[in-house]
């Protein structure tokens, strides 16, 4: 038996199945050995309404480099996308010694050409990283504009844990077709990035 509100069927048996959600279907994983980058330039289309990268273990070669992405409309030529974002983060010391709730508008942008910040003051201790999640919606459209929104979870590199919630959108009807992962400086020594596509 499905579920009904006032006489109408809001969902099935059918629908309940199926999850109330999209399934993932996996479209590639990229991994990071003393990477520069990672680009996607391929499976980002319109097959999808919605795509997912899932990062894990993100670890630089330097210590408090800031990851992140970047997106492009001419197939990974240029990632110039321009977008507006917000960026928010809780963190807690190992020490105990502070906990912070702050928005920071340096990490944000406002029409910004350059790269978005998933993590600021990434770690480089042999155990420190970040590992999170970007969702990105309907890139191929050219009607709208293309909304993402992110989690992020790492070690600041004075041993604090970092919650990191950041979203916006990438200011243009063109199609997104290619997305790059960078550190702000050194490599990506360690690291995986799958992306999937939601039904």
């Amino acid at each position: 038996m499905g579920l009904i509100s006032n006489g109408t069927t809001v969902f099935d048996n059918g629908s309940m199945a199926s999850g109330f959600g999209g399934s993932l279907t996996h479209i590639s994983t990229a991994t990071a050995s003393a990477s520069a980058s990672i680009e996607f330039t391929s499976g980002i289309d319109s097959t999808y309404k919605e795509y997912v990268f899932y990062y894990v273990n993100m670890h630089p070669s330097v210590d408090g480099a800031f990851f992140q992405f970047n997106m492009s409309t001419d197939s990974g030529s240029n990632y110039n996308v321009a977008k507006t974002t917000t960026f928010f983060r809780a963190y807690h010391y190992e020490s105990d010694a502070a906990s912070v709730f702050d928005y920071r508008t340096s990490e944000d942008l406002a029409q910004g050409t350059g790269f978005q910040t998933i993590q600021d003051y990434l770690g480089a201790d042999n155990d420190q990283s970040c590992s999170g999640y970007i969702h990105l919606f309907n890139p191929s459209s050219t009607t709208f504009v293309k909304h993402y929104i992110l989690n992020n979870n790492g070690c600041f590199n004075n041993d604090i844990s970092i919650n990191i919630f950041s979203a916006g959108y990438g200011n243009t009807t063109s199609a997104i077709d290619a997305v790059k992962f960078q550190m702000s400086s050194g490599n990506i020594d360690e690291g995986e990035i799958l992306l999937f596509g939601v039904n």
